[in-house]
């Protein structure tokens, strides 16, 4: 059965990223240890860290004790704020379809997908790292 909602790989490891880091507070966190965590690609992971730092989200610092932090208090990030760093404005789609071949009428989904479109970015916007942060002992102890 296909996934009805997706995010881009690069997404959903910022997503899990971001809140690895929030349940960290002053304690940086290196790339390796978050990659293992996520199953990801070093690689990969230092390149959507690269989008997260750009975009102000995280810090990084280098050498012994180094790692990743974010760079804000995790109640003023939200995970809208890392969908976007990675992979730019959300924009509520209002079809399917590359060009709309409707005119924005009669569409054969009705009117639900700008109704979940919007939901999604609102629940982005609304969901705060501060309010997802227990979930980070979660995935460290899933890792172990």
């Amino acid at each position: 059965m296909s996934d009805v909602l997706r995010f881009s790989e690069a997404a959903t490891l910022a997503f899990h990223a971001a809140v690895l880091l929030a349940g960290r507070h002053e304690d940086p966190m290196p790339n390796r240890d978050i990659a293992t965590i996520l199953g990801a690609s070093e690689a990969h992971l230092s390149k959507v860290m690269g989008c997260l730092s750009r975009a102000g989200l995280v810090k990084s610092s280098r050498g012994v004790g180094g790692g990743f932090l974010l760079a804000k208090s995790s109640d003023k990030v939200s995970m809208l704020d890392v969908y976007e760093a990675v992979e730019g404005r959300l924009v509520p789609k209002t079809c399917l379809l590359p060009e709309t071949i409707c005119g924005g009428e009669d569409c054969i989904l009705g009117g639900l997908l700008p109704v979940v479109s919007q939901g999604i970015k609102d629940y982005l916007a609304g969901t705060k790292l501060r309010s997802l942060e227990y979930l980070a002992d979660r995935m460290m102890e899933m890792d172990a």
